[in-house]
């Protein structure tokens, strides 16, 4: 991929900003071609393992020669997504895959695992890897950290803001380290980090990490703070955030210089990747308009003059629509009609909604993310019920609504029964408008007044969309140029190039004669060569050198141009030839296992406040965590132990301390807060922390999703003295993993309140006041405790850090002490416990009864019966085990 040139702020010359590519989604083949007719220039596909949908269809190795030269031919590009973390068994049938894609000629492959993109660079030099939204990048360090991994893109975490997209980019350019960077533009919206929600694991051993989201930000909560439950009226899905809609700041990201535009869905149907990708196709047509881009032949393009024409509309007749509507962009985002047009808006909610907002770009706004109405789709907002008479309603219709459209009633209960069906008639009197519906299709006795009412369904557009890929023919077609050159005498040549820099060349099979009538020039040359109709091509521009007044017949100007269709097709649909090294393997890469002599097995404790703290340093526990939400406190934390190694002279003892998960660019306050307190050593969470504490004592947390042992190898090489096992890992694949890595490498977390949803949005902030963001919300996290209650009554206990991003713990403890006496047969020592809420009476209970545990006094079993907890390490049941 041609990397974009970097815009220096809003500062940037014009004439450096690049068009992006739009990256469209693909879940099966009719969502390919969607995609191709609809103005993608490149698409996103699983395979059926190692991706991130595995609810989706997906394509198979042996779809991906022919796929491949289809999107080729059609000038797009297509990436393979492989972006799961991958267990140590896996890794055999993980390189095969990596050899398929690669020798397929696929255009890159979408990575989450540190320890896959490492297997790439070593099985290829050349072959393009993009660090997947999994990675949580979220900084230049970030960026650098993918770099020297061998990636060649980055895909940006959702929650940065165009502002923090810019700082990314100036920091990157400045430190040396820019890679070119992907943007989601539209579509669902995760609430936690990709890459760091743990929730579906958490909750039904089945884990986002690998492809199985079982969506838990979709259901409803209730807020219980203090222990009283807050009464949110008809807000229930406290978790569930709009659709991002990125047409308002779509310019802005052209000019933030983002190579990639990427449209989230690949569970969604053919006709929203066909709608979505037509409006953010025209869309982007009409920035470049104003914004020119750097000349085609300086970057292998084609230039502004060779932009796609713009498409005619398929959808509805141009409508108001609502002001009002939850899915309402205008009341708080100024818009023009450049940007964001009725038409699109209306496109974009009848693809799928559940409203639509700017998400992050434009900053944090916690009270506008989550409306947490409905966390389904919705559609257009129609207007509210002002009557029911018999089988009439009526309403003041704010949205275009035809007979056979479907539609939903909304009474703010969005969890149980909604009535819904098609319309029958539409009556238009005077200010209201009247609907009728078929018999006995919609329960007209459980409508009330003020009842919203949602168009979920337009048969006519789902038509439109359908007959955009329906066909065999091209219908979106892609630039060329052409050259002719000719002298009297000699035959005619005609050079035809195309934007991915093909070149092919043809001559006429008879020499130019003398014109006697009309001789050719470029309006005659450019009428038959531009004769594309049924190719993936169209005549962007001719240019003629002929010397004298010449001519050809006709026919032989027609036969020129078939042959120069069928050699551009032709070379577009060879593979792409990346290098393959057939000696290189894994094995290349894993380290060798040794293991450890007879040493003891030791309790690590992790606390969240001073009295966890003290309880843990009288029970003689010499590892200690902390992570406390004010970092400020660490200072506190370090005399405090400080003092009890000179009153027990236990010089032994060693505190490490958690710096916030996430680190934005503008944030190393609150690391250099983290770093002041001179605590032994830090807990490294993320990248920023890895280059920011490089020089002192170091251990790896759970977020770094070591998964594998070639992942494990990677990050021993920046010097930290042991890692924590990813929590994906079930039983069976950390066994896997703690003999193929040395075993004192790695501590696992045997004792925890699962941390579930790791959050830029704040619930405090969003439903404990009416401010925006820490400015203005008065600080309830300070004052308030809080949880979140789900639909079976548990109670998860919700935790904000310095960022003010939120963390929601799993409200019941589990335990992995069935597992133990396996885990030490296997050489590892190193267990850690966290501790939530816990009392130092509850501590000194639970610490015993692990002292007890490893020391083979009590079974697993009796542990978690006498403590109540509940028994799970990871992923109990391997959802992509075969």
């Amino acid at each position: 991929m041609d990397a974009a040139v970097r815009s220096q702020g809003n500062s940037a010359s014009v004439s450096t900003v690049q068009r992006p590519e739009l990256l469209a989604p693909a879940g099966n083949w009719d969502c390919a071609k969607a995609a191709v007719e609809n103005g993608a220039d490149a698409i996103y596909f699983g395979l059926d393992r190692f991706n991130a949908r595995m609810r989706a269809q997906n394509f198979t190795e042996a779809d991906l020669p022919e796929l491949m030269a289809f999107l080729h031919w059609r000038g797009v590009k297509g990436y393979v997504t492989l972006n799961t973390l991958v267990f140590p068994a896996e890794l055999p049938e993980a390189e095969q895959y990596l050899r398929s894609i690669i020798a397929a000629g696929v255009d890159a492959v979408i990575v989450q695992d540190v320890g896959i993109c490492r297997l790439i660079r070593h099985l290829s030099p050349d072959f393009p890897i993009h660090a997947s939204t999994q990675m949580t990048v979220t900084s230049a360090a970030g960026v650098a950290f993918a770099k020297d991994l061998g990636c060649d893109l980055v895909v940006l975490a959702r929650e940065c803001s165009l502002k923090e997209i810019h700082k990314i980019q100036n920091q990157s350019a400045e430190q040396k380290v820019a890679l070119p960077l992907e943007v989601f533009v539209h579509g669902a919206l995760c609430v936690a980090y990709s890459g760091q929600c743990l929730t579906s694991e958490a909750l039904g051993g089945r884990s986002a990490n690998r492809g199985e989201c079982a969506q838990a930000c979709r259901m409803t909560y209730e807020l219980v703070a203090d222990g009283e439950t807050v009464d949110l009226g008809d807000r229930q899905y406290l978790l569930s955030p709009q659709d991002l809609a990125g047409l308002p700041v779509l310019s802005d990201l052209v000019k933030a210089g983002v190579t990639s535009l990427k449209v989230e869905g690949r569970l969604k149907t053919p006709e929203y990747v066909a709608n979505v990708t037509r409006v953010y196709r025209q869309a982007l047509d009409r920035a470049m308009e104003q914004i020119p881009p750097t000349p085609p032949y300086e970057r292998g393009e084609p230039s502004s003059a060779a932009k796609q024409k713009s498409l005619p509309p398929i959808s509805s007749p141009r409508a108001p629509l609502s002001k009002g509507g939850w899915g309402d962009l205008s009341a708080t985002h100024p818009f023009t009609q450049d940007t964001w047009q009725n038409q699109d808006r209306y496109d974009l909610e009848m693809a799928f909604s559940r409203g639509l907002y700017t998400g992050w770009f434009n900053g944090i706004n916690n009270q506008e993310l989550v409306h947490a109405r409905f966390g389904k789709k919705r559609g257009v907002f129609l207007g509210t019920v002002t009557r029911v008479k018999g089988d009439r309603l009526f309403l003041r219709l704010e949205a275009p609504l035809k007979p056979g459209d479907g539609v939903v009633f909304d009474a703010g209960k969005p969890a149980e029964r909604e009535e819904g069906g098609r319309v029958y008639t539409v009556d238009c009197q005077g200010k209201e408008t009247v609907l009728t519906f078929g018999r006995r299709d919609v329960d007209l006795r459980r409508v009330k007044v003020g009842d919203r009412l949602w168009k979920t369904s337009d048969p006519e557009l789902d038509k439109r969309l359908r007959q955009s890929y329906a066909s065999d023919k091209p219908q979106f077609q892609r630039p060329i140029w052409l050259e002719v050159h000719g002298v009297l005498g000699e035959n005619l040549v005609a050079i035809a190039r195309d934007e991915q820099g093909h070149v092919v060349q043809v001559e006429s099979e008879m020499p130019l004669v003398q014109a006697e009538k009309q001789p050719l020039g470029e309006d005659r040359l450019t009428a038959q060569f531009s004769r594309l109709g049924g190719t993936p091509f169209r005549l962007d521009q001719l240019t003629a050198q002929l010397e004298g007044a010449v001519m050809l017949p006709v026919s032989e100007l027609n036969r020129m141009r078939r042959e120069l269709v069928k050699r551009l097709d032709t070379l577009r649909q060879q593979p792409k030839r990346w290098q393959l090294n057939a000696t290189a393997s894994r094995q290349d890469l894993l380290p060798t296992v040794v293991l450890p002599g007879d040493t003891q097995p030791e309790l690590i404790v992790l606390v969240r406040n001073q009295k966890q703290l003290a309880t843990a340093l009288e029970s003689g526990i010499k590892t200690l965590y902390c992570e406390f939400e004010d970092p400020r406190r660490y200072r506190d934390a370090v005399q405090q132990v400080q003092q009890f190694r000179d009153a027990q002279g236990a010089e032994d003892i060693r505190l490490f301390v958690a710096p916030p998960r996430i680190a934005k660019p503008s944030e190393n306050w609150i690391l250099e807060q983290v770093r002041r307190c001179n605590a032994d050593g830090y807990l490294i969470r993320n990248y920023d922390h890895l280059q920011f504490f490089a020089d002192s004592p170091c251990l790896g947390d759970f977020s770094l999703n070591v998964a594998n042992p070639i992942t494990a190898q990677y990050f021993q090489q920046f010097g930290l003295e042991r890692l924590t096992a990813s929590y994906d890992l079930n039983i069976s694949q950390l066994e896997s993993l703690l003999t193929t890595c040395p075993p004192e490498w790695l501590e696992v977390t045997l004792h925890q309140h699962m941390p579930m949803f790791h959050m830029e949005h704040c619930v405090f902030c969003a439903f404990l006041s009416d401010g925006t963001d820490y400015r203005d919300c008065g600080r309830p996290c300070e004052t308030q405790e809080v949880k979140l209650r789900d639909r079976r009554g548990t109670e998860h206990i919700l935790h904000a850090d310095a960022g003010c991003r939120n963390t929601l713990f799993n409200g019941t403890a589990q335990t992995g002490a069935e597992y133990a006496q396996r885990l030490l047969q296997l050489g590892l020592r190193h267990f850690r416990l966290e501790f939530l809420h816990d009392t130092p009476d509850q501590m000194r209970r639970t610490l015993d009864a692990y002292r007890q545990l490893l020391a083979g006094e009590i079974s697993g079993a009796k542990l978690w019966k006498m403590l109540k907890l509940h028994s799970q390490l990871g992923v109990t049941r391997g959802t992509m085990e075969s």
